[in-house]
């Protein structure tokens, strides 16, 4: 991966498109219908120097590579049935995140940095439960921080016992923070660990190895280094097991995105960043094509990654991820879907084609990227005025924004529209649609608009609740001018707290938990004297001279 892309606000961007041939500290191979990921990182390729990523440690460069390889499992070895995760280092698996690039790194950066690992990390569990390809951890070594959280985000944990090796959350004794990145969370939700026990876990530099490890259920099973290779092989074969006939199905290769950069855009075949006047503002529209393109499975996957339906997401995704490391600037997105409500219609129309595993696999794409924006700390107002088409998938993003507009002239076409996929194809974090929490509580209402599924007229938006305002021609202007100088003239911070507030009504899940506690830790606990002041634990980790706390306690 190269990260050399321009960008306004940072001296080198970040490229978050690489290919397994480009990969610097993983590598990816196939035995038969049984994926292999082998962690290897070179510690003298960080995504930025002045670090050296010692003992399978991680940062950004690392996880990209690894998101990029879940993704290729799902889309271009689609017969796979089983991953296995391990580590190329002898006695180490991998040792978490890199303490020196976190010493090193901005507020922005460690946020955006955990907040892409968890994203990863949930990948890897939607692979396990909507693709049906489970994952395996052969921790053959010290498996510490994150890297026991890479772990807990696989079916199952395989521990070598050696007598040495351990798993271990030590941040709470070491750096003064926690395991933010799910590791608490999934410990006590997901692998039903006792709360005293994990208590205690929680607090063991020295971690738990063997027996000890497997009883207290931080593993599923531990093997000697005699049999540890075979051990490894038949519970991924047994987790493989099952499950749908995948031996017909061809992979399908995702190209690159071909995206355009000057000093006030950036644009790719159907999306499109563009710079306002303010460099707080931009404009992030998705266009449509004319046509709804080919209709039928066979005829979709022949088109593969050139779909445009797969491709604009695609290339929405991407946009997202820019926008969020390389702008931390822009305060307010104006977010618009261009084209024709009948295209956007016909698309979703042709995605109802049950048991094509391509189409079920772009449906779930879609839905991580949705979630992707429902994460990102950026103002979303979605503008729905002449030429737009936010409708069926291309109306996600409109739900997914803090507020939509709706332009309601008769001699102006405003395109809006439902489909079946609103109405559970996407879940947001809660588990729920995004209608199901625009109308928490309401089901009248969501009855309602459930039946008016196919084109919607401006007029009905705001009767209908999917309009945060719907106004006419002679106010829209001055109307729009005034809420958006409004939002980027407010405090980045207090709105990044309120919008994340607001944006998860409804029930809490291990996934909304791992995201809430990750905020917490890195909007209080990781901006703490105690962890990263002068004297603080991270700032003294691994020089001889022991951190100085404040021991008052709120």
């Amino acid at each position: 991966m190269n990260p050399t892309a321009p960008s306004l606000e940072t001296p080198q961007a970040v490229d978050f498109q690489t290919s397994p041939g480009q990969y610097r500290h993983w590598v990816l191979r196939f035995d038969g219908d049984l994926a292999r990921l082998t962690m290897a990182v070179d510690p003298d390729q960080p995504i930025r120097p002045g670090y050296e990523l010692k003992l399978n440690t991680y940062d950004l460069g690392v996880d990209i590579e690894l998101a990029d390889a879940i993704q290729r499992i799902r889309f271009e070895h689609p017969s796979t049935r089983a991953v296995i995760i391990d580590g190329a280092l002898d006695k180490v698996f991998c040792a978490g995140a890199n303490i020196l690039m976190l010493r090193s790194s901005g507020h922005a950066w460690k946020v955006n940095f955990c907040k892409f690992t968890n994203e990863t990390r949930l990948s890897l569990e939607d692979l396990s439960a909507r693709s049906e390809i489970p994952s395996l951890a052969a921790c053959n070594g010290a498996t510490a921080g994150g890297g026991y959280e890479l772990a807990l985000a696989c079916d199952e944990i395989l521990l070598i016992d050696d007598s040495n090796s351990t798993v271990s959350l030590p941040e709470v004794p070491l750096l003064a923070v926690l395991p933010g990145t799910g590791g608490l969370t999934r410990v006590v939700d997901k692998r039903k660990v006792r709360r005293d026990r994990a208590d205690v876990f929680s607090t063991l530099v020295e971690g738990i190895k063997g027996q000890k490890a497997l009883d207290w259920g931080l593993v599923d099973k531990t093997a000697p280094s005699s049999q540890f290779e075979e051990v490894r092989d038949g519970m991924a074969r047994e987790l493989g097991a099952g499950g749908p006939d995948r031996a017909s199905r061809e992979g399908v290769s995702l190209t690159p995105l071909e995206v355009e950069t000057d000093e006030t855009s950036r644009r790719y075949s159907f999306v499109s960043l563009e710079n306002g006047d303010d460099s707080r503002i931009v404009d992030l529209v998705v266009n449509l094509p004319e046509e709804a393109g080919p209709v039928g499975g066979e005829a979709i996957r022949e088109a593969g990654a050139g779909w445009w339906f797969f491709q604009a997401l695609r290339e929405l995704d991407d946009a997202l991820l820019h926008l969020r490391v390389n702008r931390p600037g822009v305060n307010l997105v104006l977010f618009r879907v261009r084209g024709k409500v009948e295209v956007a219609l016909a698309a979703d129309a042709a995605m109802e084609t049950e048991g094509d595993w391509f189409l079920d696999e772009v449906r779930f794409f879609a839905g991580r990227v949705f979630k992707r924006m429902d994460m990102t700390a950026k103002t979303f107002f979605a503008l729905a005025d002449e030429g737009t088409a936010f409708a069926g998938t291309w109306l996600e993003p409109a739900l997914a924004a803090d507020r939509l507009y709706v332009l309601d002239d008769p001699e102006v076409e405003v395109g809006l529209g439902l489909s079946k996929a609103n109405l559970g194809a996407y879940l947001m974090g809660n588990g729920l649609s995004r209608l199901e929490t625009r109308f928490l509580g309401d089901e009248e209402t969501l009855a309602k608009v459930a039946a008016n599924l196919g084109p919607v007229p401006a007029s009905r938006t705001e009767e209908l609740g999917l309009a945060t305002e719907a106004m006419d021609a002679i106010d829209w202007e001055d109307e729009i001018r005034v809420h958006v100088e409004e939002r980027a003239s407010y405090s980045p911070d207090a709105l990044t707290g309120m919008e994340a507030n607001l944006r998860f009504a409804g029930p809490e899940t291990l996934e909304t938990k791992i995201f809430g506690r990750l905020t917490a830790w890195q909007n209080w606990i990781f901006q703490r004297p105690n962890a990263v002041g002068e004297n603080g634990a991270l700032q003294r980790y691994g020089t001889p001279i022991r951190p100085e706390f404040d021991y008052s306690r709120t």
